[in-house]
């Protein structure tokens, strides 16, 4: 495999530096080069080629147990220790991880919901719980403000909107999109912070209005909001800080790219049993439809 990791980056490095840090000789490798590859070398190069091109569909994200998952998919007989040691040689590994910016939280909001999630974030069926958040994305143009309602089943996110301020405006539209998108039956939940965008007069009348019930983390408490916490900590290692937004509508357009033709469609989740939100779903849907 040494020879095989100097053959896969001869265009990047020397071969000789190359042999000689790994310790072998360089006429052992050109020898190996002319020598045809044996079956089980044949099989490496072919499943490599097949985790390069589930790590490049994934926006370059994905880890060893995801990209398996995703060979397994297709049919392919792998464990993820093998995965793991194919992804290695060839150089792939997932997003790693990134400083959070600390936060400044000013005074004691006018309105404070009972806190009823109590870190409780599974939900048995669509539509019981969502949970909300605002994050910033950084452009040429200044901060474009990013606000998402999240379903706790699923994890899918079920509306969002994007501005240049964040304002009460910003998050209703998000909830609007919600409820336009969902149309829920029953009585849902919705969590979030206690920022003043969510202790709005607007905000609490617009829960009314809707048959949502409000619920908010207790004051600078980041883990009772952790599945939005956890999505904007996703969507900024995998997406934003790989790229640079000349302006919001830039970073707005990516965002929608992001959200609504890789995250909710195609993105794993561990949560969901390895199934993207939207596959998550369909098949919840398919279990109650046969229940009946």
């Amino acid at each position: 495999m040494k020879y095989a990791f100097i053959r896969a980056h001869c265009d990047e490095f020397s071969v000789r530096a190359m042999c000689r840090v790994l310790r072998v000789h360089f006429s052992g490798f050109y020898a190996w080069l002319n020598e045809p590859l044996s079956r089980r070398a044949q099989e490496d190069a072919r499943q490599t080629e097949l985790i390069r091109q589930a790590w490049i569909d994934s926006g370059k994200v994905y880890g060893y147990r995801k990209l398996a998952d995703d060979l397994r998919d297709q049919g392919e007989r792998i464990s993820e220790n093998r995965v793991a040691r194919l992804a290695s040689l060839a150089g792939i590994a997932a997003q790693v991880g990134y400083k959070r910016r600390p936060g400044r939280y000013g005074g004691k909001p006018v309105v404070v919901a009972e806190n009823r999630l109590e870190q409780q974030f599974h939900a048995s069926q669509p539509d019981q719980v969502w949970v909300t958040d605002i994050t910033y994305i950084k452009t040429h143009e200044g901060w474009l403000y990013l606000c998402v309602i999240i379903d706790l089943f699923s994890r899918r996110v079920v509306g969002w909107s994007a501005q240049s301020r964040m304002t009460t405006d910003l998050a209703l539209q998000a909830l609007l999109m919600a409820v336009w998108r969902r149309k829920p039956e029953s009585r849902v939940t919705v969590h979030s912070d206690q920022g003043s965008q969510f202790a709005s007069r607007e905000w609490q009348t617009f829960l009314r209005q809707h048959n949502l019930e409000p619920s908010m983390s207790r004051r600078g408490n980041c883990h009772d909001n952790a599945v939005a916490e956890s999505f904007f900590q996703l969507l900024k290692r995998e997406r934003i800080r790989r790229r640079t937004y000349p302006t919001r509508a830039d970073a707005r357009r990516d965002v929608f790219e992001h959200i609504e033709l890789f995250y909710n469609p195609k993105r794993k989740h561990t949560n969901n049993g390895m199934l993207s939100p939207v596959d998550f779903e369909i098949r919840q849907h398919k279990i109650n439809q046969a229940g009946v």
